[in-house]
């Protein structure tokens, strides 16, 4: 007899959704069992994805400047994080930056701005760089993540050839007062049904470690499942000083891998992806998580830094996963030579220790 996890992941693999108990257990599971945990929800993984990891590269349009008072964000009304700061990239600078990412290995290019939402102009300005991207990159993704639209916004941007759309509702309802008030969180929902009706890809997840209960971090994904949100970020709370969380560190590595975890037995075939926050609190259990998400950001974030895309890359082969799209599966690189160790022991140099 297979462990509880064995038997729900047979049970979802036969059609029978995970229910809020069920991810609850998850979320709670010794941590000696997380193994066997990442195990079971790799098979849902594997059933739905193969071996295959979506790459996502960020541009950042504008950055800085937002009249919202997001409590976990460095760009927000109030933060005095020193972070830079611009109005909109040109659509030379946008092309080329995404133009980067793509060379790196991403499919998808996500071209966010700061704000509110975007004014009719703004989505003038988006409609433009995207011609452009996809003159030059026809097989590329586009995901835009604006801020709130506003009636015949997400038509626009489809028609313009936008993919998708993401706007995260971030936390429970129940929990999300107590971490914005400048908008509601029917308003995030709304969001992402204009985006939904006008034939756009719904791209919505979450936040983690904003101080909300195991039961609200079961509700939001719970209400992402009822979004129906193709691509679902999970994101890991970020403390910037200057910010209010600012030193707010609720997260351990396997508990992140339990939150990965339970986003892949609520919404078996939805791309869960490991986004901001990831090297700060996976650290060095990102590979394991690679085992239970099927997409990540590729490289630096809106305004963090992320590791270095080569050493994402790396990660990705080394665990037998190609990237989606590409040639990988076919491409081996070369081992690198040993080190000649020349410190420590024998030498006057200290120990790497």
């Amino acid at each position: 007899m297979g462990s509880r996890f064995e038997q729900l992941a047979d049970a979802v693999l036969a059609g029978s959704p995970a229910t809020p108990e069920d991810a609850l257990a998850v979320l709670r599971a010794d941590d000696a069992d997380v193994l066997a945990l990442v195990a079971a929800a790799g098979r849902l993984r594997r059933a739905h994805f193969g071996n295959t990891v979506k790459v996502n590269y960020l541009v950042n349009l504008k950055s800085g400047l937002c009249p919202e008072n997001c409590s976990y964000c460095s760009q927000a009304l109030g933060s005095a994080a020193p972070i830079l700061k611009y109005s909109w990239l040109s659509a030379e600078e946008a092309l080329k930056q995404a133009g980067a990412g793509i060379a790196g290995g991403a499919g998808r290019v996500c071209l966010v701005s700061s704000g509110r939402g975007p004014s009719n102009r703004d989505i003038d300005r988006v409609t433009s760089m995207v011609g452009a991207l996809k003159e030059e990159h026809p097989d590329v993704e586009v995901c835009a993540c604006l801020g709130l639209l506003s009636d015949g916004q997400a038509e626009r941007l489809k028609a313009a050839g936008v993919d998708a759309y993401n706007h995260n509702i971030n936390t429970a309802e129940s929990n999300h007062d107590k971490i914005v008030q400048t908008h509601t969180y029917a308003d995030r929902v709304d969001t992402v049904e204009k985006a939904k009706r006008g034939g756009l890809s719904p791209c919505s997840g979450l936040i983690a470690g904003l101080g909300e209960s195991d039961e609200q971090l079961v509700e939001a994904l719970f209400a992402l499942r009822e979004l129906d949100a193709d691509s679902i970020p999970v994101n890991f709370l970020m403390p910037f000083d200057g910010t209010p969380l600012e030193d707010t560190w609720e997260l351990t590595p396997l508990r992140c891998l339990k939150i990965l975890a339970m986003a892949r037995f609520v919404c078996p075939d939805k791309e869960i992806r490991i986004a901001g926050g990831r090297e700060l609190h996976l650290r060095s259990l990102q590979p394991i998580a690679l085992h239970v998400a099927n997409s990540l950001f590729l490289g630096d974030y809106l305004t963090s830094e992320g590791q270095a895309a080569e050493a994402d890359l790396a990660m990705i082969r080394d665990n037998g996963f190609v990237v989606l799209g590409s040639e990988e599966d076919r491409v081996r690189t070369e081992p690198a030579d040993p080190a000649i160790r020349r410190r420590g022991a024998g030498t006057g140099l200290v120990p790497n220790a």
